[in-house]
């Protein structure tokens, strides 16, 4: 998580951080992102989860999800892809890969 933000500021993005999916939740009442970045493990509330609740939120359900994880299996990808993660990524991935990911959803390409 630290990396990652780390990552994004130097590349001049507003970078918001969450502990967990519940925490997250509680983030996304205060302002919807620009794109979310997701794990799929994490404690109390995991990324399908998480990212199920935003797909059936009205409010966030255009929310752009990249999910990146060290699950990097045909099942894993599928369900993410099946409840509407917009980009699956495996762990580890290359910083340029992540900030391509993230411009093609912005629409920044």
């Amino acid at each position: 998580r630290k990396v990652t933000e780390r990552l994004l500021k130097r590349n001049h993005m507003r970078a918001i951080t969450a502990k967990d999916g519940v925490d997250a939740l509680n983030v996304l009442e205060e302002g919807i992102p620009d794109v979310m970045l997701l794990d799929i493990e994490m404690p109390r509330m995991d990324g399908y989860e998480l990212a199920t609740h935003i797909r059936n939120s009205e409010r966030l359900r255009h929310l752009p999800i990249i999910m990146i994880t060290s699950r990097t299996g045909d099942k894993h990808k599928q369900r993410a892809i099946d409840i509407g993660v917009d980009i699956y990524m495996g762990k580890p991935y290359t910083e340029t890969d992540l900030l391509e990911n993230i411009q093609s959803l912005l629409g920044e390409n």
